[in-house]
């Protein structure tokens, strides 16, 4: 039982940061309904910048409230350069143009640090908890921790503050908050800088684990589009319930299954994709298109 209960415990820490790039997902294609293929290769990129802030110097918790507000920034200056020229293009265009800045950030990273695995610090001890003979790592505490915290500004945020009730006017209906008065276009511009932000927070929690170089977001995105797909890709609620399902049934699934073992995990987001497409396409919290006759 308790091993069965440390896997679960590693499996919420993993999913969690699945969690929060299926969040920045999920945030996109609220205001804007495109699939941003490029997100991780966004956050690998805020990664960089963090590390070297912190290779000049700079302490890791000030040096990641820098990075964020790069990521801010960048995110407002992607919409209003690559995306808005876009704006109301067929999908397949969307679709050419985020895999185009895929490409273009996962070439310049490499081009400005080099394609050398690099040795990103951590910002929780590496020591444990143990309890019952399940042993709590304070690095998996502290990403659930980030996570949450996340959670509660972004609810904040929509919930309590004008802002917010002009993001969620804008995600709900364009046409009818530009009538009402809204700054479709700011708020264009905000959402995708707030989604570069979170995005860069998922990136800041993988690198300690995986290790940074330009391609280390590959595998999380597909696991972050599960989450995504599983939840709903129109309720943030859904993204992070999604990402801690994805990231359980992975661990338990690479523990208990000898024949996925821990070769094949890749494939239980996959499984859960084509099996949500299948039965549920709008996802466990998202809602249903309607459209009229």
């Amino acid at each position: 039982m308790a091993d069965f209960i440390q896997q679960l415990v590693e499996g919420l820490g993993s999913g969690a940061i699945y969690a929060s790039l299926a969040l920045a997902l999920v945030l996109i294609y609220q205001f804007t309904g495109i699939v941003n293929f490029a997100q991780g290769e966004l956050a690998m990129f805020s990664t960089f910048i963090a590390w070297s802030f912190v290779q000049a110097g700079v302490p890791f918790w000030l040096a990641l409230i820098l990075t964020l507000a790069v990521s801010f920034l960048g995110g407002m200056a992607i919409e209003r350069i690559v995306i808005r020229p876009v704006e109301g293009a067929p999908e397949l265009t969307l679709v050419i143009v985020t895999l185009g800045l895929f490409i273009l950030v996962n070439a310049a990273a490499g081009w400005i640090w080099s394609f050398l695995i690099k040795d990103f610090p951590s910002p929780f001890p590496e020591s444990a908890l143990h309890l019952g003979g399940v042993s709590l790592n304070y690095s998996t505490l502290g990403v659930l921790g980030v996570v949450a915290a996340v959670m509660g500004v972004l609810y904040a945020l929509f919930r309590f503050t004008k802002i917010g009730l002009a993001m969620r006017a804008v995600a709900s209906n364009p046409a009818s908050a530009r009538l009402s008065g809204v700054r479709v276009g700011r708020v264009l511009a905000l959402g995708w800088g707030l989604a570069a932000t979170v995005g860069a927070v998922s990136g800041v929690l993988v690198a300690p684990v995986l290790f940074l170089e330009p391609n280390m977001m590959g595998g999380v995105l597909v696991y972050a589009f599960a989450a995504a797909t599983l939840g709903g890709f129109d309720s943030p609620l859904g993204a992070v319930v999604g990402g801690l399902v994805v990231g359980v049934a992975e661990t338990l699934a690479g523990a208990y299954v000898g024949a996925i073992g821990s070769d094949l995990k890749i494939g239980v987001p996959l499984a859960i994709i084509i099996g949500v497409l299948l039965v549920r396409p709008q996802g466990l919290f998202g809602r249903a298109a309607v459209e009229r006759a």
